[in-house]
């Protein structure tokens, strides 16, 4: 189907359905108070959030809440307060009125919360079968990086990231990425060019209200590419019912220039939301002791969006719109033999040394990209008496235009244009018994298009689908779920000539998979959770592996695709284990996963034993040849976490985490059985203070330090000389921050951080910039992290009521 066929009914669809027929459902309120279950005092400002129905209410100066009218039914219903761990409770809400009490206990670890990440409906994520982590707009605040993935590789156990310079991070999931990790935006599957090691994800990391992150196989709810895992990024949220709430932020890092200033605001009255953000962050080229300033590491973004939308008994309808657009550097690594000065291509064709002048811009030089997302989203529920039906549509597209010709920066060398139609209908059917069962469809249909002369894909159609049925059962304090899925691609991949050779021949393909999967969660008691998890999942392989031919400019190779490559297939299975005392937080999960069919790349030797080298004639020079190909491999690791914060001392917080992955092929291939691009094991360990929680002028004080250890990765995939070891290093890191408040509520929040205080220069085995050009001058390979860095972050929450 024509995609702007698809944009009509998107469109269509985003209209609120005032024709819609009303259920004849009875209805009600809920409401109440939220009180201190210690000393019973009300706590003014509590949220209380009906997650089914994206609707709630703040508490009053005497701690009373009322909800907006809703439909008489069960919810899953989530209560918060700063200094206090959220409850989240099953409540029956009736007809009328029903009033109940909510009592808070004070936490200096938060404990639960909802999450809607690899599950049907909103549920505890006590009571998730998978480990999920969970990200909010605060913990970002006080996190100094570059980038969203940049920022939850610091926070999130078990997740690291591929990095090409500071712009460009890729999520890795216990070792696993590219299209093994599924990023969600506001309801829909991400869709850029994940496929690439230069590529990003496209989202604006200031409007981030609140991250998931679901470590494990989730193809039962996401279809091909969830074995990894899933990045769920939530920006725009309604505000509770007759609030205006936002944040003005900024921020400031000593090492790049980094300089970046976002805004958020958005209002809701009478069931009406609102919504609009925008952004602007810009960075000069980085350093480190060893490459000094690196060359064309520089980027800058400009970013906006918006929301409007209704809820009202009947459901809700939202439309989102945002667009991205980014402009960044790509570093070569090119130096001058004699002095290993950074060399820059010049306008005349020629090239010269990189001079400080050229180190301050934030424009980048070539070659650079030049990334746009646009995306329109619409978000729908239809209570349907007992039962609700979710629709959920989005448009987005991505174009990603690459430029390599000093001579000629006005048309791109490369030019992908990438629109994607996503769909999604849920039924949630009435609550039977102790089961809450869904069922439902979804998909996308994809189109990419080359509008350059270099080319390194095919262009193509894609066409998915899927369905599901998922099904959890709550027995006090047991919970179990299963569920199944089957899904089909259908890839059309079309033939293209370049200058009168034909570069690609027509083929179709399709893969189809059965996804399963079945977990439980026990709480033994208050303080222990058990949990278990068996998934089987599926990846189909990507265009760039079944079909790539060629370079551009970013990468390190030439990309040569195998068409006929098979679905990878995942079967992991995951035990954890969490405990929550008065003083000591402690939390475990394992996992293995065997993936037959697992796709990578190599490189390609020839009959002399040395790389292979082929000329390329757009780029004008000579590439290493890469081959996609496939083996069965397995992994296996964990994630460890204990936060003690001992009595009398409970403002003290004495955190360690330890991650671990390890990954092998079944057979060797060229001598080495290791999987590329695993993270090396890292071990971080902080202490932190918190103090003056309920301060008047100055409250919610923090001190922290911590040491952060990442171990030698002594196990590369050194077939056909792909990979090389990296050793190990250790980083200091340290941060002081405060709400600055006038009679107890926050005007301001400041955070300063400084990171890699010992100035370390250090290589990540995950940094792709790692295999650039050797500096004759010193004898070392490619380029090294980031030295030394302050940052300063402002964030001004705003807070009206209507």
């Amino acid at each position: 189907m024509h995609l702007m066929k698809w944009l009509f009914v998107l469109i269509f669809c985003s209209l609120p359905l005032i024709f819609f027929a009303q259920s004849n459902k009875p209805k009600g309120f809920l409401s109440g108070k939220v009180t201190d279950k210690i000393s019973g005092q009300v706590l003014p400002g509590a949220t209380v959030y009906i997650h089914e129905l994206n609707t709630g209410a703040i508490t009053n100066d005497s701690g009373y809440f009322k909800t907006p009218q809703v439909n008489a039914g069960t919810y899953t219903v989530e209560i918060s307060y700063q200094g206090y761990a959220a409850d989240v409770e099953q409540v029956k809400v009736a007809a009328d009125n029903t009033m109940k009490e909510f009592k808070l206990s004070p936490t200096y670890v938060e404990q639960q919360a909802v999450t809607v990440t690899g599950v049907s409906s909103a549920t505890s994520t006590k009571r998730a079968s998978q480990p999920i982590t969970i990200v909010r707009h605060d913990d970002l605040v006080k996190t100094t990086s570059s980038n969203l993935i940049d920022a939850l590789s610091k926070t999130v156990p078990g997740v690291s990231s591929i990095t090409t310079g500071p712009a460009i991070s890729k999520p890795v999931i216990r070792g696993l990425s590219y299209n093994r990790v599924v990023v969600v935006n506001d309801g829909i599957r991400q869709e850029g060019q994940q496929w690439g090691d230069e590529h990003g994800i496209e989202i604006d990391d200031y409007s981030a209200q609140r991250v998931e992150v679901l470590k494990g196989a989730a193809s039962l709810m996401y279809g091909s590419d969830a074995i990894a895992g899933v990045i769920n990024i939530q920006t725009q949220l309604p505000a509770p019912e007759g609030t205006i709430r936002g944040n003005i932020i900024s921020e400031y890092q000593t090492n790049n220039n980094l300089r970046g200033l976002g805004g958020n605001i958005g209002g809701t009255k009478n069931g009406f939301h609102w919504n609009g953000y925008g952004s602007f962050k810009g960075a000069q080229d980085y350093r480190n002791p060893y490459d000094g300033r690196v060359f064309n590491s520089k980027f800058y973004n400009a970013n906006f969006g918006g929301m409007v939308g209704i809820t009202k008994s009947w459901g809700h309808s939202y439309l989102l719109v945002s667009n991205f657009n980014q402009h960044v550097g790509m570093v070569e690594g090119e130096r001058d033999s004699a002095t290993g000065a950074f060399i820059k291509a010049d306008a005349s064709g020629s090239s010269s040394t990189a001079t400080e002048e050229d180190f301050k811009k934030i424009a980048p030089e070539v070659p650079y990209q030049h990334v746009q997302h646009f995306k329109v989203i619409s978000d729908n529920t239809f209570n349907l008496g007992s039962s609700r039906l979710d629709a959920v549509f989005g448009f987005q597209r991505n174009q990603r235009r690459e430029f390599g010709n000093a001579e000629n920066t006005a048309i791109p060398d490369a030019y992908f244009d990438l629109k994607t139609v996503n769909y999604s209908l849920d039924f949630h059917f009435p609550y039977k018994g102790n089961f809450k069962t869904s069922a439902g469809i979804s998909g996308m249909y994809q189109n990419n298009q080359n509008k350059a002369e270099e080319v390194l894909i095919p262009n193509y159609d894609l066409l998915d689908i899927g369905g599901f049925i998922y099904t959890q059962y709550t027995q006090g304090k047991l919970s179990f779920n299963a569920g199944a899925r089957f899904d089909n691609r259908h890839l059309q991949s079309k033939a293209m000539t370049v200058d009168n050779v034909q570069k690609f021949t027509a083929f179709s393909k399709n893969f189809s998979n059965l996804s399963a999967s079945a977990g439980i969660s026990y709480q033994a008691s208050d303080k222990i959770t058990l949990k278990a998890n068996i998934a089987k999942g599926f990846r189909a392989p990507n265009m760039a592996e079944l079909a790539s031919n060629g370079a551009h400019e970013g990468t390190l190779r030439y990309e040569v695709g195998s068409p006929s490559l098979k679905s990878e297939n995942s079967y992991e299975v995951d035990g954890g284990m969490e405990i929550n005392t008065e003083h000591v937080s402690f939390s475990a999960s394992l996992f293995y996963n065997y993936i037959h069919h697992f796709i990578f790349y190599r490189r390609v030797q020839n009959a002399t034993g040395s790389d292979s080298l082929l000329y390329d004639n757009e780029t004008n020079e000579y590439l290493q040849v890469f081959r996609f190909a496939q083996q069965t491999a397995y992994l296996y690791g964990g994630e460890l976490h204990v936060d003690i914060h001992p009595h009398p001392l409970d403002w003290l917080h004495f955190e360690n985490t330890f991650t671990y992955v390890r990954a092998q092929f079944t057979q060797a291939i060229d001598g080495s059985i290791n999987v590329p691009f695993i993270p090396a094991a890292r071990y971080l360990s902080e202490l932190r203070g918190n103090f003056l929680s309920k301060g008047k002028s100055l409250k919610n004080v923090y001190v922290m330090v911590d040491a952060d250890y990442t171990f030698k990765q002594s196990h590369p995939f050194t077939g056909y000389n792909t990979e090389t070891s990296t050793g190990d290093y250790l980083l200091f890191n340290a941060g002081i921050g405060a709400d600055i408040a006038r009679n107890g509520k926050t005007l301001f929040t400041i955070a300063l951080a400084g990171n890699n205080l010992g100035n370390l220069a250090y290589q990540n085995h995950l940094n792709r910039l790692k295999y650039l050009d050797i500096n004759n001058v010193t004898g070392r390979q490619g380029v090294y992290e980031m030295g030394r860095n302050f940052s300063i972050k402002v964030n001004v929450p705003l807070n009206f009521k209507m």
